[in-house]
C-alpha cells in the first residue's frame, strides 16, 4: 500500500469514528472496566471541558469586563484537563506496555494518534500562560522580557485550530459513550464496571477545581483598572 493510499485510508478511518459509523471494540474488565471503563471516563472529562471552553469563549466577548470570569473558568478548566491527559495517557502506556485488553482495544486512527499529543501540547500551554499571567499580575506581565500575554494569545491560536479538529473527531463517539440511547444503537456494552470510580474522579477533580479558583481569583483583581477592582464579578463597565 502507497503512502497516498494509507493516509486516505486513515482519513476514512477518522471520519468513520467522526460521525459516529464506526468504533472500537474496547474490551470490558471487572473492577475498572478495563479500557471500554477508559473509554468512558475520557468521554465524560471530555464533555465536562467542552461545557468549560465554550463558556471561556463567551468571556472573550469582553474579556476586561468579564475578566474574574474568565479567570475563573480557565482555573476551573485546569484540573479536568489533567485528568482527560492522566486518563488518555495511561491508555497509551497500557498499550505499550503490552496489556493484553488494551492491545485487543489497538490504537486509535494514525492521524488522531498525531492530533492527540498536540491537543495535549497546547491545551497545557493556554491553561500555563493563563497562570503565569494571573501569578505575575497585568503590570509585571508586561513589563517581563517574555510577552505572555501575547504568547497566551497565541497559543489559543493553536488550541483553537487543533482543538476543533479533535472535537469534530470525537464528539460524537463522546455522546455515544455517555449516551444509553446512542450506545444501545452502535451496540456499545451498556454497563460498564467502576462506574462509580469514574464519576469520583470527575467529581474530585471539579471539588479541586473550584478550590484553585477560590483560592487564585482573588489575583485577577490586579488586572482591573479602577472602579473595575470593586464590581462584582461579570459585570462590564460598559452597560
Amino acid at each position: 500500500m502507497s503512502s497516498a493510499e494509507r493516509l486516505r485510508t486513515e482519513a476514512e478511518l477518522v471520519a468513520a469514528e467522526a460521525v459516529g459509523r464506526g468504533h472500537r471494540h474496547d474490551p470490558v474488565l471487572p473492577g475498572s472496566g478495563g479500557p471500554a471503563g477508559n473509554a468512558r471516563l475520557t468521554a465524560w472529562t471530555g464533555l465536562v471541558l467542552l461545557v468549560l471552553f465554550a463558556a471561556e469563549l463567551v468571556t472573550l466577548l469582553d474579556v476586561r469586563g468579564l475578566i474574574s470570569w474568565h479567570v475563573a473558568l480557565g482555573v476551573l478548566l485546569i484540573p479536568p484537563a489533567l485528568l482527560k491527559t492522566a486518563s488518555t495517557g495511561w491508555r497509551i502506556v497500557r498499550y505499550y506496555a503490552g496489556a493484553r485488553a488494551y492491545r485487543q482495544a489497538g490504537p486509535p486512527p494514525l492521524l488522531l494518534r498525531v492530533l492527540g499529543p498536540l491537543v495535549v501540547a497546547a491545551t497545557l500551554a493556554l491553561l500555563g500562560t493563563g497562570i503565569v499571567l494571573i501569578a505575575l499580575g497585568e503590570e509585571r506581565s508586561r513589563a517581563a522580557a517574555i510577552d505572555w500575554v501575547g504568547l497566551h494569545q497565541a497559543m489559543f491560536v493553536v488550541f483553537a485550530i487543533v482543538a476543533g479538529l479533535h472535537v469534530l473527531a470525537r464528539l460524537v463517539p463522546a455522546l455515544a459513550l455517555t449516551t444509553r440511547r446512542v450506545r444501545a444503537h452502535v451496540g456499545l456494552p451498556e454497563r460498564v464496571s467502576g462506574g462509580g470510580r469514574r464519576l469520583a474522579l470527575v467529581l474530585l477533580s471539579l471539588a479541586v477545581a473550584a478550590l484553585a479558583t477560590v483560592l487564585l481569583l482573588p489575583l485577577a483583581s490586579d488586572w482591573g483598572h479602577g472602579e473595575e477592582r470593586d464590581r462584582p464579578p461579570g459585570v462590564s463597565a460598559h452597560r
